[in-house]
């Protein structure tokens, strides 16, 4: 389901046409009854989030992502610096491939919940924007953005607009200002999480009395480490995506079903 956003008279009303389209299930219900007894509800998202904006998640067979590229050839911080040219050849059209999504209804939910002061806000490990787009204020994008590409030798900064003027004959994006390495502000393989950003996830996770986690199979670490430091701090955790989860055993409750339906739903039960 594919929703175009314009303002936010624009959004409020496109999140009750979405309240409107699902009705909830027994689980949704039970988890509209765990957002408000919650004080302090954060959403943790993954790749499935965003998958009901026509973006590929990373491990489907056939259609993920990884399913047909090894990451390590293309998406490390070694092919950016020892081979741009294999790094630009996958990460340009990428860029392009994901200029035009749109926040799906899972987005506008989590949007709407904060605006409600339902939820203190969303840890995402996605870099498409959506969250942002979709009118949530308070994310904490743990693995960067595309929003915005600097340069690795005077840290000047290009929108992800402005981007597309700076390749050079090669493909390779090249600072205007000193000729330097111009490199997108997301976390690659062989890269460490920015530490201001970790560090925000913790604390969010640690103050949650509920942890949403959406649409990830919270193994990659050190982010999958996130639901246990709201355990071990007394919180509880809900869970809304499709396959297994290290923490299912743990969560009050699992739901499986499509995320922009079930969130969705989630608004319904919450009226």
């Amino acid at each position: 389901m594919e929703r175009q956003v314009t303002d936010s008279r624009g959004r409020r009303d496109e999140i009750l046409g979405i309240a409107e389209d699902f009705v909830p299930s027994a689980g949704v219900e039970r988890l509209a009854g765990l957002v408000r007894e919650s004080s302090c509800a954060v959403a943790l998202t993954g790749a499935g989030v965003s998958v009901p904006s026509g973006i590929p998640d990373f491990r489907t067979p056939e259609t993920g992502l990884w399913a047909n590229i090894d990451p390590m050839e293309v998406a490390h911080i070694d092919v950016f610096e020892q081979n741009p040219v294999r790094f630009w050849s996958y990460y340009r059209p990428r860029f392009h491939s994901l200029g035009d999504k749109r926040p799906n209804a899972a987005h506008e939910a989590l949007a709407e919940l904060e605006r409600r002061g339902l939820l203190e806000g969303v840890i995402t490990q996605n870099i498409d924007r959506l969250h942002r787009g979709a009118g949530s204020q308070n994310v904490v994008e743990v693995h960067g953005s595309i929003a915005t590409s600097s340069c690795r030798s005077c840290a000047a900064s290009y929108a992800i607009d402005e981007v597309n003027e700076l390749f050079d004959g090669d493909g390779v994006a090249i600072c205007s200002a000193c000729d330097g390495p111009v490199k997108p502000d997301v976390v690659l393989f062989g890269e460490m999480l920015p530490e201001a950003a970790m560090k925000a996830a913790q604390e969010l996770a640690a103050r949650a009395d509920l942890m949403i986690c959406i649409g990830s199979s919270l193994i990659v670490h050190p982010v999958a480490g996130l639901p246990g430091i709201t355990l071990d701090n007394g919180g509880r955790l809900a869970i809304v995506t499709k396959g297994p989860t290290p923490y299912d055993d743990h969560a009050e409750l699992k739901l499986e079903g499509e995320v922009d339906a079930e969130l969705g739903a989630l608004v319904a039960a919450l009226g």
